[in-house]
């Protein structure tokens, strides 16, 4: 009997998921290799709804991808928990207990071995060790953290419903996500008006905090200009060239000596790889933590680990920065490994990855959306907006259901999706 490879994926995120999805079909269905896919989390999300889920404005029940019911129906394994070091010379990770709500050991500390390892844990909010942002700020970096957020944001409005007092919200980080969030909560608000709260949106006071000259900072100047007159049009402070020197319990201390009143309080701002990437030893790694990787996206230090997605930093032949930490990125960077992974096990060599830019998008919810169509295509790097620009926004998402599920099951995901916004609240009332 051939050996089989063994290929480790650590992280269910948008492109550690693609991946498993790809190799189990190409691999695992033939036997060709054991894929294993590890996460802490039990089902996937596709990260840029996150908002959505945050603002009670989509119900995430509806997005997951269930991490066991696609390892079946795709051949690969799922394990529960999360990485907490790698032995390069043993080629093995250490992975940590699995622990319940109650606080009870369910799986302890494992080990597992690999051929091949491919880290996807993607990344989280950078909070440059502003004081007081651990302790008194919300982030949405994941699932659970969208859903805290939710919680805490329903508590408020059932606090300002009863009392009167202002709804205070304060959103640092003028990125994509930032941007969307505040947008969010404003359309929030309009649909809680059109269930018989209309007094609540005149007392939301809602401040997007950007420490740059501009919010967008990495989407064209149009783009920008434009979303900031939106979100302006909404009633939301955008302040831009204002930096958090710290946080309490009651809002953002800036460097001028004021202050930001805030009883909610969200941190959007800056990037960087998650903890245990950011801690790895032996492995070449970029100031926020990513792991440095060459054109096929095989880690600098060594041919048998490779990085894709928010966790890696790859920097194009005569590119004066490194890809941006998008979903289109890790999408692409997925595909890519699954296309060529297979062969390279069969002893060919993994092409060169190069980006294929289809433009920059931000959706404002449901008033507008902006951004350029990209490099590529009949209308290259044309500005666009409005309708247009939302169903280009929704396409990246329905492109990866499709990629995940296939053409016929994606198309009766999308069907019933449409046939839940027509009958379900338009928010969670939960």
């Amino acid at each position: 009997m051939a050996i089989r490879e063994r290929i480790v994926i650590v992280g269910g995120g948008i492109a550690g998921l693609a991946l498993a999805t790809q190799l189990g079909k190409r691999l695992g269905r033939t036997d060709r290799a054991d894929i294993t896919l590890l996460d802490r989390s039990g089902a996937h999300v596709w990260k840029p709804m996150l908002h959505t889920f945050a603002a009670g404005t989509a119900n995430s029940y509806q997005q997951r991808i269930s991490f066991v019911a696609q390892a079946a129906r795709c051949s690969f394994r799922f394990l529960p928990g999360a990485m907490q070091q790698i032995d390069r010379a043993a080629q093995q990770i250490t992975v940590s207990p699995v622990v319940s709500a109650r606080g009870e050991e369910v799986l302890g500390e494992r080990i597992i071995p690999y051929d091949s390892l491919f880290l996807a844990a993607g990344s989280k909010a950078n909070d440059f060790g502003t004081p007081g942002v651990v302790e008194h700020c919300q982030f949405i970096d994941d699932l659970q953290q969208a859903e805290a957020f939710n919680d805490r944001l329903y508590t408020d409005l059932l606090r300002t419903a009863e009392l009167g007092k202002p709804l205070t919200i304060a959103i640092v980080g003028g990125g994509a996500t930032g941007v969307e969030l505040a947008a969010e909560i404003s359309q929030l608000l309009d649909i809680v008006a059109s269930y018989g709260a209309g007094n609540l949106r005149p007392k939301l006071e809602l401040t997007l905090i950007e420490s740059g000259p501009r919010i967008l900072a990495a989407f064209p100047e149009e783009v920008a200009q434009a979303a900031t007159e939106q979100l302006r049009t909404l009633g939301i402070n955008v302040r831009t060239g204002t930096r958090v020197v710290s946080a309490d319990a009651n809002g953002f201390i800036l460097d001028d000596g004021s202050r930001i009143e805030a009883s909610l309080r969200v941190w959007a701002a800056g990037v960087k790889a998650q903890d245990v990437i950011a801690a790895l030893n032996g492995f070449e790694l970029t100031p926020s933590g990513q792991v440095k990787v060459g054109p096929t996206l095989q880690a600098t230090t060594g041919d048998r680990v490779f990085a894709l997605g928010d966790c890696a930093s790859f920097t194009p032949v005569g590119a004066l920065r490194p890809l941006p930490p998008t979903a289109q990125v890790a999408r692409q960077q997925a595909m890519h490994l699954g296309r060529h992974v297979p062969r390279w096990l069969e002893g060919q060599p993994i092409p060169p990855f190069s980006v294929r830019d289809l433009g920059s998008l931000v959706s404002l919810s449901r008033y507008n959306a902006f951004g350029t169509l990209g490099r590529h295509g009949l209308f290259r790097n044309r500005f666009i907006r409005g309708r247009f620009a939302q169903l280009s926004h929704a396409m990246l998402y329905r492109l990866h259901q499709a990629e995940l599920h296939g053409l016929g099951r994606a198309s009766m995901i999308w069907l019933s999706d449409a046939i839940a916004s027509a009958v379900r609240p338009k928010i969670r009332m939960d």
